[in-house]
């Protein structure tokens, strides 16, 4: 991307925690929602470079990690079908269910693909129209659009056999559990860029508000996130609670209005459940009514699939920032990116995986 590299200027950044470091006069706690955020301020060591008086806590936003077992279960019986084939985002596959992974579905001679984008999977269904393919459809307001699209190509084009198994989940939402939580740290948060590209921040003000909280849109590179944190700074000292954009490059307070109606015109709100964290009232995204036909879970009749979460697991206290990955007694012994066991260790923004990669708290 051009000029990117003045985004991760370092000296520019320098310069930017400096101020923060004058700004900070009490103890305070902020969010990252997004995974990919955590892993750009652990990769480039920024939560070591920030005032002590200034905590980063980890929160809900890597939707691998956030989509609930039973969920990857369905998922791992619907693969599991002959007559099926099964295509995922690459993220996937590793994450694993209550026995095994999609990977190990494939070693055992399930079709399991992967692909780049549900579109590719509706290409998928035209050039073979004697198997079923199903796409697994998860992620956050950011891949909810691609998704609709691919549900309403099919049916324009009269694909029967392309299902989607639904796994959508809102930030807004996860937002609004976290800060209503008798156990809640955070005082701030960085709202993800990406989402915010597509649903804007006016979903925001009334959280803000509501809670008095800043939230400010931030971007990935470090110099995005230093200047997002320093504005959220500034507005804990000054005793502010606002939305502010430090992502104008990318993020408008509307949004991407046309994604935001074709998300409407094919999923409707509804309560999900999330891992390690519990059901969210109106945190997710079902296909309307109308779509029905295009729903895995109902073709294939698995929408009663039941787990429980591993008991040495702690994902659900740290994507709540509760806890630090470093906090789990099997982190880096007993889950590992090889051997996990949980996903927020086998995802790729993961807050375990990124912990692990850049060597926090593993010798």
């Amino acid at each position: 991307m051009k000029h990117l590299s003045e985004y991760r200027d370092a000296h520019l950044v320098r310069g930017v925690l400096r101020e923060i470091e004058g700004l900070v006069s009490a103890p305070r706690v902020v969010m990252e929602i997004c995974g990919g955020q955590t892993h750009s301020i652990v990769r480039s060591g920024l939560d070591r470079m920030l005032p002590e008086q200034l905590a980063l806590v980890h929160g809900p936003g890597c939707p691998v990690c956030v989509t609930p077992l039973e969920m990857i279960d369905r998922a791992l019986a619907v693969a599991t079908r002959p007559e099926v084939i099964f295509t995922s985002y690459g993220d996937m596959l590793r994450v694993p269910g209550s026995r095994q992974d999609l990977f190990g579905i494939r070693a055992a001679g399930g079709d399991v693909r992967v692909v780049y984008s549900p579109l590719d999977a509706v290409a998928i269904a035209r050039q073979e129209p004697g198997r079923q393919v199903v796409f697994f459809a998860i992620g956050f307001e950011t891949t909810a659009p691609a998704n609709a699209l691919a549900v309403r190509q099919a049916r324009d084009l009269g694909i029967e056999n392309f299902s989607v198994l639904v796994s959508h989940a809102t930030v807004p939402a996860a937002m609004r559990a976290i800060l209503g939580s008798p156990h809640n740290l955070v005082q701030g948060f960085l709202a993800a860029g990406h989402v915010c590209a597509v649903m804007g921040w006016w979903e925001y003000e009334p959280i803000a508000a509501e809670f008095g909280v800043p939230i400010v849109v931030t971007g990935f590179e470090p110099l995005d996130l230093v200047q997002g944190i320093r504005m959220c700074v500034r507005q804990l000292e000054e005793g502010r609670a606002e939305v502010e954009n430090a992502y104008t490059r990318a993020v408008t307070r509307e949004g991407n209005r046309p994604a935001q109606a074709l998300i409407a015109e094919i999923f409707e709100v509804c309560d999900r459940k999330w891992r390690g964290i519990g059901t969210i009232p109106a945190s997710g995204y079902r296909l309307r009514p109308e779509f029905a036909a295009y729903d895995a879970e109902r073709r294939f009749e698995v929408g009663d699939v039941e787990t429980e979460e591993s008991a040495v697991c702690i994902a659900g206290e740290i994507l709540q920032g509760r806890k630090k990955p470093t906090d789990c007694p099997a982190f880096g012994a007993e889950c590992t990116p090889d051997n996990p066991l949980g996903a927020t260790m086998v995802s790729t923004e993961g807050a375990c995986a990124a912990y692990y990669r850049y060597g926090r708290g593993t010798g």
